[in-house]
């Protein structure tokens, strides 16, 4: 899915392709050097025809602790109070995702959906509250590599 992904926004883009692909990958508990290097190892040889960089990275914190962070938007996607959560710190959320699940009731919690609540936030508030997506989003920006085509943007 991601060489397919990143095939459609290059051959998109006839006028000004991108510089660069970043893949967050979450690596759900696994160790995420192996996640990461398993992308390196295969994704390269589906994406030849794309001339640009592929900077991977991961979550080492939960991915859905950011979500948290426009505590507005998320209130209104679920329909409901967020609980006894923290806000304004939300790298500091004990098992986001599982709170993030009981939070959705009878919905079950799918990629779909976590993309649905991504697509509604506002990454400027999750930048003032959480750190880690600060710093992730600085260094997309700026296209820092740390590990031979590795990106640790989140940490």
């Amino acid at each position: 899915m991601t060489a397919r992904l990143i095939k459609a926004a290059w051959f998109a883009s006839l006028h000004e392709p991108p510089s660069k692909f970043v893949v967050l990958l979450d690596t759900d508990r696994a160790s995420p050097l192996t996640v990461v290097e398993r992308f390196e190892r295969e994704l390269p040889r589906l994406v030849t025809n794309v001339g640009a960089d592929v900077l991977y990275a991961y979550a080492q914190q939960h991915l859905e602790a950011r979500y948290f962070g426009d505590p507005a938007q998320l209130r209104t996607y679920l329909g409901r109070d967020l609980g006894a959560v923290d806000v304004s710190q939300p790298d500091q959320i004990e098992n986001p995702k599982l709170h993030l699940k009981h939070l959705l009731g009878d919905r079950v919690y799918t990629a779909r959906v976590s993309e649905e609540i991504a697509q509604r936030l506002a990454p400027e508030s999750i930048i003032q509250r959480s750190p880690s997506f600060s710093g992730f989003v600085e260094a997309v920006a700026n296209g820092r590599q740390e590990r031979q085509g590795v990106a640790r943007l989140v940490s």
